[in-house]
């Protein structure tokens, strides 16, 4: 199709009135998904469940293929939105695809992932924030202060996008160089500063299960999720699309920069760290109950440890505030379309910002929510939580899957896959069944309440959700683009500050 002459005339093809402010240009644009990903965050947080789930040949060895995988969906993601680049992102997609319904399940599928992941996202930074306060001053970090911890987290995140995309976008350029800069610090650290490095056939082929199950194939595919749990959230690229220049091109480019580079990245940091891993046993019990902070002590002593934990702790602050922006603009277009109760305020653009405030808040509020369970139930959290990645990767799969779909009738935007598009986009459609089943696998025997994966159990309850909602409001009052097609005498809603 040719593109439309400016990102306005685009919205406006598709029904909706631009409300927001337009500041953000393509890095800006590749910068938050960039962020969201964060392999300081998922790299750090999940390596203590590599270790058991596989060990260093399966880390870097599903590290290689699930970012391969998960490229090819980012490019068939890319594809559709170009064409349909909103904020609503994949829900918008779904619905002018395959109609109302498969809009319904696809954004609650994504909105739950959204919130379930800024809560993973900055409880995990509050967990890193107790470990770093245990080295410096002897603190032990107890579930009471964790939580305050990620109260204050939150809290911070909510002023800083409530001040507007012009920030934000500045802080998701800084958290780019951050990371990057990040890994070649602790990756540089670690090879230069230890007496003695792990061998490169330990590195590449060590094979370690403390999984309980005997079976090294099933270990192979559980021990994938440190990587497809990593590889989450490059949609925010299309939930900022409203406030991108040339969004038709600008979003698709940085969904696919930000996988092949945090990719890239990422490997580097695991090898990184595995090479320069003194002791397996000590690392995975470590004190900190931070298996790479163990690694930074024994190598660099107390001192560079915590320099090397802090580097880590602002990367997930940057993380957590990407997501946070992400999660509110689809709050803000999943409202306009009436889908979410109270969904008038939630719509509502600040007059000043130009910025979903209260759905800024909206999205700090209920994940802070979600983790109270933590305060009694590790497992209950985890069962909230599990809705991250397991809500959004079939997030992900349901335009591609409905665009192949349309097959002649799809019209793509200016930046598209050509004749790649149907094989790359059923490749990927297989890639995010398979995904998303091996998420809701058993991660360890015997399965009891505490060891028990709830991710197929919250999806389950996802759907179950979303055809619930649909039943009893979605059919009456859901509309795609209702909040821009005013009623007679139903003026547009903004707010002051």
């Amino acid at each position: 199709m040719t593109a439309p002459a400016s990102d306005d005339d685009v919205l406006a093809a598709l029904g909706i009135k631009p409300e927001l402010s337009r500041k953000m240009g393509v890095f800006g644009n590749f910068a938050i998904s960039f962020s969201v990903i964060c392999i300081l965050a998922g790299g750090m947080s999940l390596f203590g469940f590599g270790l058991g789930h596989g060990g260093p040949v399966v880390m870097l060895g599903t590290w290689i293929v699930i970012g391969f995988m998960t490229l090819l969906v980012g490019l068939s993601l890319a594809d559709v939105v170009s064409a349909y680049p909103t904020s609503g992102g994949p829900y918008f997609m779904a619905d002018k695809l395959g109609g109302a319904g498969w809009g319904w399940v696809t954004g609650w599928l994504n909105l739950l992932g959204l919130l379930g992941a800024i809560a993973g996202i900055d409880y995990g930074a509050a967990t890193f924030v107790g470990a770093f306060a245990q080295m410096q001053w002897g603190i032990t970090p107890t579930d009471g202060t964790t939580m305050t911890i990620f109260g204050c987290i939150l809290l911070v995140h909510g002023l800083l996008n409530s001040a507007g995309v012009r920030l934000v976008t500045v802080l998701n350029s800084i958290s780019v160089w951050w990371q990057l800069g990040g890994v070649a610090v602790i990756v540089g650290a670690l090879t230069i500063t230890p007496a003695q490095h792990q061998s490169v056939s330990f590195v590449f082929t060590h094979f370690h299960n403390d999984t309980g199950f005997s079976s090294s194939f099933y270990v192979l595919l559980i021990g994938s999720l440190l990587a497809g749990y990593t590889f989450c959230g490059y949609d925010a690229s299309a939930h900022v699309a409203e406030e991108t220049n040339d969004a038709q091109t600008s979003a698709p480019k940085g969904i696919v920069r930000a996988i092949w580079v945090s990719w890239a990245a990422g490997f580097v940091l695991l090898a990184g760290l595995l090479f320069a891993m003194q002791d397996y046993t000590a690392t995975q019990n470590s004190a900190t109950g931070v298996p790479p902070a163990q690694i930074f002590l024994d190598v660099l002593g107390a001192s560079g440890a915590k320099a090397l934990l802090l580097v880590v702790i602002v990367a997930m602050l940057f993380c957590g505030n990407a997501e946070v922006a992400a999660a509110s603009r689809m709050v803000y277009a999943f409202s306009r379309s009436r889908a979410l109760p109270g969904w008038q305020n939630w719509r509502i653009v600040n007059d000043r910002t130009k910025t979903p405030t209260r759905a800024v808040w909206f999205v700090i509020l209920v994940p802070f929510v979600l983790a109270l369970p933590a305060l009694w139930s590790p497992a209950a959290y985890g069962a909230i939580t599990a809705i991250n990645a397991v809500g959004m990767t079939p997030a992900y799969g349901i335009p591609v899957l409905l665009a192949l779909r349309k097959g002649r009738d799809y019209r793509p935007g200016p930046w598209s896959l050509g004749r790649w598009r149907r094989p790359i986009g059923y490749v990927a459609v297989v890639y995010v069944v398979g995904i998303t089943l091996v998420f809701c696998l058993p991660q360890s025997s015997p399965i009891t309440t505490e060891s028990f994966n709830y991710a197929g159990v919250t999806l389950l309850a996802a759907l179950l959700l979303a055809w619930a909602t649909w039943l009893t409001r979605g059919k009456q009052q859901y509309q795609l683009t209702a909040a821009h097609t005013a009623r007679p005498g139903e003026a547009m809603i903004s707010e002051g500050f």
